[in-house]
């Protein structure tokens, strides 16, 4: 059997991956860690790697230790910082290399894509939840809620103007509560995506333009794309579905001041599905939703795509759960990354089958 070139193999590393120069500075860079620095291998090459990367950790004394020990060394749970970029829970393995012992490899694995992988099966489990508890609270709910409004607006027809008052919020009340619960079911009403290549471009246009006639009037929109993303394979209908909800909770986000919504795409080979019959499928095609606002409650961040689960003081919860899901029937990933001042929403998608491309 041939083995592929070393430098085929150094590309193809699906984590950050730096060689260190005995000096500790960079020497070379895959490009899974261009990806994760946002910086080109160009820009870093002989940079001191502390300075690339802020480690909560005393690499500067790990090096050293590698160096006179030829020995491996592991660092788990260490945040790791880049630029714009908030810090990132990682686990950091540095070695020495075999034919050049003062030079060292340094890779990074990022939590953050367990996160993903972690949060999207939760997904698909409380997205079962929803669903069964919807087709229990409408068949249970909302006909005796009908009858109770019903009720209440015959009551205030011989009423006082001021016990008037009492039966109208029993009718204002049901009838939130019958707009929650039609909001649960859209969870079992929606149907399977019905796939075709989608410009994602084309669908970002759309969210945003519909955006700014309602409820962002008073954003400003930054647009970042990849001219040369590739076709997604996805609905149309149901992938502008997921962003006009992610523009919508970032434009609540801001208050009515305003704020600035930058929506990026990229191409990141870094993140592979893998089924439950071990074949594995790459979800290459990212699209970012970055907003300037608050940032999520630290106290609901983690369960932030849960039915139910909602940082405003009046929001149902339901919008974020609903993107979860039509992104995990895509099979897809989403996730978040917040500190106050940056909240990005991260979605990942397959492109298209190589049997679907058109010749």
């Amino acid at each position: 059997m041939n083995l592929p070139a070393p430098g085929i193999i150094w590309a193809s590393l699906p984590i950050p991956a730096l060689l260190i120069a005995p000096d500790n500075r960079i020497e070379e860079i895959n490009p899974a860690a261009e990806l994760f620095l946002n910086a080109s291998a160009r820009s870093l090459k002989g940079q001191p790697v502390l300075d690339a990367l802020s480690i909560d950790a005393p690499l500067d004394e790990g090096f050293a230790r590698v160096r006179a020990n030829q020995a491996a060394l592991f660092v788990n749970d260490v945040d790791v910082t880049s630029g714009e970029r908030p810090p990132v829970q990682c686990t950091i393995q540095v070695a020495p290399m075999q034919d050049a012992p003062d030079r060292l490899l340094l890779l990074i694995s990022p939590r953050e894509l367990a996160d993903r992988l972690g949060r999207g099966s939760g997904a698909k489990t409380a997205a079962k939840s929803a669903i069964g508890m919807a087709e229990m609270l409408a068949h249970e709910i909302k006909n005796p809620l009908a009858g109770i409004s019903g009720a209440a607006q015959l009551l205030s027809m011989n009423l006082s103007p001021e016990d008037r008052e009492l039966t109208d919020l029993i009718v204002e009340e049901t009838r939130r509560v019958v707009k929650l619960l039609e909001q649960v079911e859209q969870f079992g009403n929606l149907r399977p995506p019905e796939r075709q290549p989608v410009n994602l471009h084309d669908v970002l246009d759309r969210a945003r333009r519909s955006a700014l006639v309602g409820f962002g009037s008073r954003m400003r929109f930054v647009e970042d794309y990849d001219p040369s993303l590739p076709p997604a394979w996805a609905d149309p209908d149901q992938l502008q579905q997921v962003f006009l909800n992610l523009l919508k909770n970032a434009s609540e986000a801001a208050g009515p001041q305003g704020g600035t919504i930058r929506l990026r795409s990229f191409y990141d080979h870094a993140l592979r599905l893998r089924r439950p019959d071990g074949s594995g499928s790459a979800l290459p095609l990212t699209v970012e939703v970055i907003d300037d606002g608050p940032g999520l409650p630290p106290a609901i961040a983690a369960d932030i795509f849960e039915p139910f689960v909602s940082g405003r003081p009046n929001g149902t919860g339901l919008g974020l759960a609903l993107v979860s899901k039509i992104i995990s029937d895509h099979d897809g990933w989403i996730a978040v990354d917040s500190v106050p001042g940056r909240t990005v929403f991260r979605v990942s998608l397959p492109m298209v089958p190589k049997e679907r491309r058109k010749s």
